[in-house]
């Protein structure tokens, strides 16, 4: 690995987390196509690389939501509960099968979308109420399927997670920590699931893990930074950022 690649790794995790924490995603859906494009790591390392990010990273931000007291609830555990058995569905996936990223890509726009356009657009028009929480096993539910696509694609469920939480009333004081513990977590769990596969089965599918520990370490600075600026934020503000932030990964996925 060059210095140049090693440098632009920890830089890319810092700024993806500096801007994306705040709104509780991990910042591996930005970091998936700097590592395919910039950095030229190969297919499928690139899944469990990104896992490596958001282990490393997660730490940094979660200090500082647990220090600011805003893991008040049944969130977190809600989300991990189908998160975690949902992450190893995804690793065994993304091996087994090696799932093209067409489709993926297709339903993810197709979903985040009209969600982030309508986050922005009730941002900036505020006035009308959210529409009631979603209950306890829809919760899960959606874990469960935000898990298994952070599995196979090694994104973090928090960009799927947060625009729909967000969408139903949900505020992001709470969804920003609790997004991010189901991250850092189920993250754990796909790596040390890639980590077995790799020792039973053939091709790159271990990590890379100079690279994912440098960008995890820019993004350990960059999470704790923006942890610290969220409740800084007013709750408008911070659903404006998730609304493009979501309306971005959709239009990448969609032209791409």
């Amino acid at each position: 690995m060059t210095w140049q690649t090693a440098l632009g790794g920890f830089g890319a995790g810092l700024l993806i987390a500096l801007v994306t924490t705040p709104v509780g995603v991990s910042g591996a859906v930005f970091l998936l196509p700097v590592q395919l494009s910039v950095l030229h790591v190969p297919n499928p390392a690139v899944t469990p690389t990104n896992l490596l990010f958001n282990v490393v990273s997660g730490p940094g931000a979660l200090l500082r939501y647990g220090r600011n007291g805003q893991f008040a609830g049944p969130l977190a555990r809600l989300l991990l509960a189908g998160t975690l058995p949902g992450v190893v569905i995804g690793a065994c996936v993304r091996v087994f099968l090696v799932p093209g990223p067409g489709a993926f890509r297709i339903v993810a726009g197709a979903v985040l979308l009209p969600l982030g356009l309508w986050l922005c657009v009730r941002a900036l028009r505020p006035g009308r109420p959210d529409r009631p929480p979603l209950r306890s096993r829809t919760i899960v539910g959606l874990g469960v399927a935000a898990g298994t696509v952070g599995g196979v694609y090694g994104i973090g469920g928090g960009s799927l997670l947060g625009p729909i939480l967000a969408g139903r009333g949900t505020p992001m004081s709470r969804i920003a920590p609790a997004a991010l513990a189901a991250t850092f977590v189920t993250s754990i769990a796909g790596a040390a699931t890639y980590g077995i596969l790799a020792v039973t089965t053939t091709g790159d599918i271990a990590p890379q893990w100079t690279l994912g520990l440098l960008s995890g370490v820019g993004g350990l600075i960059g999470g704790f930074l923006g942890a610290r600026l969220q409740p800084r934020l007013p709750e408008t503000a911070l659903r404006l950022l998730l609304g493009v932030l979501a309306t971005g990964i959709a239009v990448f996925y969609l032209t791409s």
